[in-house]
């Protein structure tokens, strides 16, 4: 091979085009919008494209209940609402997340309990139940990039606390764990519909549970007025609250919740794709001096919404990560990512001292996380390299395109060390 980019040889890609986009619009997705955009442009009950959307929801992940929300975010703090979390709760959740999965905690006035990660990169079982306190209620697990967390361990241990166990499903969509999707495994679980999620609809999320008090609390939490009077009993002791609710509003558009039922009918048709390209990246990378790519537990399936590649220095002459993905970036494989805001969050100002953003925050104190408390979760994220997932037998060429400039890196990586 020529000599490396980044020291003045040619790259493996010079293309100037996006190597990877999502979600994949399609004239379909086009002719939903307008359709759409002709029917209404604003829902304020369970009726139209909400409704089918639910629908399709519940039948597709198999529970009882889905309420859809305006954001990943607001769907997190309706779940944490949900469970009667409030001021001095202590929740613990994973230290190795994307923010959103513990910042509703801080409006809430509870506390987040960061655990450490296991070797995977979700949440450890084994930490979670050693930060248990009197003042523990719930547990909240995230599946990064897709790949479930251990929710049996996880569930026992909540089942033995008398704990709530919940879900951050936002990478998630459509993966599972023994045979069962995610996000039906706890009290409820929380989706993102944002731009990249495996489920897109441009901006949205939605609420998972089979309990009937825990979707009545959903809908008072972010649906007031018509969606509480419709569906929330007459008899019920909050059904007098349906017109107000709590005073927030998490509605999602109509036109983002038409573009998600196109992308619905579509989801398992590109999970199989991306499944298949994961595979082939995995047995390829993965016989690599250097990198470690993830294994995934028996009767478990990812939804790949990132493949995390562990970057190990140590079989490459101690070559630093900044040095390895620099180089990578100049043979043209932009989209390999090293994580930035999903990240361990006790290295956020937000969680090492919230009093300047958040003043009225009654648990400063409790929040007071430093860098290096969660060795593992900042192990495995420093080491972290993430490429998209692919899912077209089109993209082939460009995936065997990214498959060579790893390859060309590291077999020249002394190079770089000059």
């Amino acid at each position: 091979m020529s000599a490396l980019a980044v020291n003045g040889g040619t790259p493996i890609l010079r293309s100037t085009e996006a190597h990877f986009s999502w979600p994949p619009i399609t004239q379909a997705t086009v002719t939903a919008v307008g359709r759409q955009l002709a029917a209404s442009v604003s829902i304020y009950d369970r009726s139209g494209v909400v409704a089918e959307l639910e629908d399709r929801l519940q039948e597709y992940f198999g529970v009882r209940h889905a309420v859809l929300t305006s954001s990943g975010t607001a769907a997190v703090h309706s779940a944490y609402v949900s469970a009667g979390i409030g001021p001095g709760d202590e929740v613990i959740v994973p230290a190795y997340t994307f923010l959103a999965t513990a910042t509703p905690l801080l409006h809430l006035g509870a506390v987040p309990v960061l655990a450490d990660s296991d070797e995977t990169g979700n949440i450890s079982v084994s930490d979670v139940e050693a930060r248990i306190t009197d003042k523990t209620t719930a547990i909240m697990a995230t599946h990064l990039w897709g790949i479930p967390a251990d929710v049996g361990g996880l569930r026992e241990v909540a089942t033995r606390h008398g704990l709530a166990l919940l879900e951050d499903g936002s990478h998630a969509h459509g993966a599972e764990f023994d045979g069962r999707r995610i996000g039906g495994f706890g009290m409820a679980g929380a989706f993102s519909m944002n731009g990249p999620k495996p489920l897109s609809a441009g901006e949205g999320g939605f609420v998972l549970t089979d309990d009937d008090a825990v979707y009545h609390q959903v809908l008072l939490h972010g649906h007031y007025n018509k969606r509480c009077r419709n569906e929330i009993p007459a008899g019920d002791p909050v059904y007098p609250y349906g017109v107000s609710g709590m005073g927030l509003k998490f509605r999602i558009h109509p036109l983002a919740a038409a573009i998600a039922l196109e992308q619905l009918d579509h989801l398992d048709e590109y999970l199989a794709g991306r499944a298949e390209i994961a595979t082939y990246l995995c047995d390829q990378l993965g016989s690599l001096p250097g990198i470690s790519v993830p294994k995934l537990a028996d009767r478990t399936q990812s939804a790949w919404y990132g493949l995390p590649l562990i970057y190990i220095p140590e079989e490459l002459s101690n070559l630093p990560i900044d040095r390895f993905h620099g180089a990578l970036h100049a043979e043209g494989l932009r989209e390999v990512d090293r994580p930035g805001s999903t990240c361990p969050l006790n290295r956020l100002p937000l969680f090492q001292n919230p009093s300047p953003v958040l003043p009225h925050y009654p648990n400063p104190g409790k929040v007071s996380y430093r860098s290096g408390q969660f060795p593992v979760a900042e192990q495995v994220w420093h080491h972290t390299l993430k490429l998209p997932v692919w899912h077209r037998a089109e993209d082939l060429p460009l995936v065997e395109s990214y498959i060579s400039g790893f390859r060309k890196v590291i077999e020249h990586h002394n190079e770089i060390l000059g």
